[in-house]
């Protein structure tokens, strides 16, 4: 049986809150705002910091000329280590995307909860968690001890720490697919894979998009790794394999524990160049996610 309806509902409706719950929600929208500028405020002095120490430093030379060969040489620039972040990068996402949507595919549509499928997902948890300097470390020990030092040893370091976050976000995308389409789509009589290519990969396609660029953001930014890889190099390298290789976190550590101004403050504008590309990403990744809602 329905409850009985109110006898008056006007009246339930126009009684007003107790002051008991009102000063109650007025006190936790005051704890939400603190809680948000406490978070924010590290954030926004860091961000200003490296603005106003970095946009002294940046021009047009800092963007298209190399490092000096002395720290304590005033201009030049991080053109050698942007280089070489574009070349490990591009390496990297070329390895790692393809694979990691491969295996998203695999875990969503085809081995869903068998063992394999377990494994995969447990060493993705592990993967994303584990600290970025035991990956530079097993790539020095396999790669670097008998090849030496250069680009696709850093590429390798950067598409294993790429990896496990292109396959969960991936994961989490395809299972956002309604079923409906996929039931029309073998209705239509296409087998698994058709269904995959044609229907939920579309359909998907904004979402694994905000997970790739979200992981090239973390790779563009990583160091530690890349120490134990790619060791640096002053001048412009293209060379893949048995030279020492620059990128901007390299150049930027160095620059920044150098005793010379000069080195410092190139420091402080590849920090900000580096800001803005990560920066770029994420914003590019935002709209992607954006769309993915639109589009649901």
């Amino acid at each position: 049986m329905s409850a009985p309806a109110p006898k008056d509902p006007g009246r339930l409706q126009g009684r007003r809150p107790s002051p008991r719950r009102v000063w109650g929600d007025r006190l936790g929208t005051l704890a939400m705002l603190v809680a948000t500028v406490l978070v924010l405020l590290p954030v926004g002095m860091i961000l200003f910091q490296i603005a106003q120490k970095g946009l002294g430093t940046m021009s047009w030379e800092f963007l298209t000329q190399a490092m000096p060969y002395s720290y304590r040489k005033i201009g030049g620039g991080f053109f050698n280590a942007l280089v070489g972040t574009a070349i490990m990068v591009g390496l990297a996402t070329a390895v790692a995307v393809p694979l990691g949507v491969l295996a998203a595919i695999y875990l969503t549509e085809y081995g869903k909860k068998n063992l394999l499928a377990t494994l995969i997902r447990f060493f993705s948890d592990v993967m994303t968690g584990v600290p970025s300097i035991f990956v530079g470390l097993f790539v020095y020990t396999a790669f670097v001890l008998p090849f030496g030092f250069g680009a696709v040893m850093g590429a390798a370091a950067l598409a294993i720490i790429m990896l496990p976050i292109v396959v969960r976000s991936t994961e989490e995308m395809l299972k956002l697919v309604p079923r409906e389409l996929k039931d029309a789509s073998y209705a239509l009589g296409a087998g698994t894979w058709q269904t995959t290519v044609r229907v939920v990969l579309p359909s998907a396609l904004p979402g694994i998009t905000t997970g790739v660029l979200l992981a090239v953001a973390r790779a563009a930014g990583e160091t530690a790794p890349l120490i134990l890889t790619t060791l640096g190099a002053i001048e412009i390298v293209t060379k893949l394999v048995g030279a020492p290789i620059s990128a901007l976190p390299l150049a930027i550590f160095d620059g920044a524990r150098s005793p010379f101004a000069a080195g410092q403050e190139r420091a402080w504008a590849g920090a900000l160049e580096l800001l803005l590309i990560v920066l770029v990403f994420t914003l590019l990744a935002r709209v992607a996610a954006s769309r993915s809602r639109i589009s649901r």
